[in-house]
């Protein structure tokens, strides 16, 4: 799977959850979404991605930078993860 799909995906999911009036309860929902809902090689990816040289989570919004960064230790796949296709 590429990275642009993700971060097109976890925009999608953090746009829905930015609507809600406490922005530090809907960064965490959208972290526990990502967390309940996404495949661990998923999670991954798109932490790898903000940790990117040079890119550092390019085409993320920054609400949804600022939940994964919050919230990164419970994204972290447990154990091994093998790479995704694509």
């Amino acid at each position: 799977m590429k990275v642009e799909s993700l971060v097109t995906m976890a925009n999608q999911i953090g746009a829905f959850f930015e609507t809600m009036p406490d922005l530090d309860q809907a960064r965490h929902d959208t972290a526990d979404h990502l967390r309940r809902s996404w495949d661990p090689r998923m999670r991954q990816l798109l932490l790898e991605h903000i940790d990117s040289k040079g890119v550092g989570g390019s085409g993320l919004t920054t609400f949804v930078y600022e939940a994964l960064v919050a919230h990164r230790e419970s994204l972290k796949p447990r154990g091994s993860v093998k790479t995704l296709p694509g």
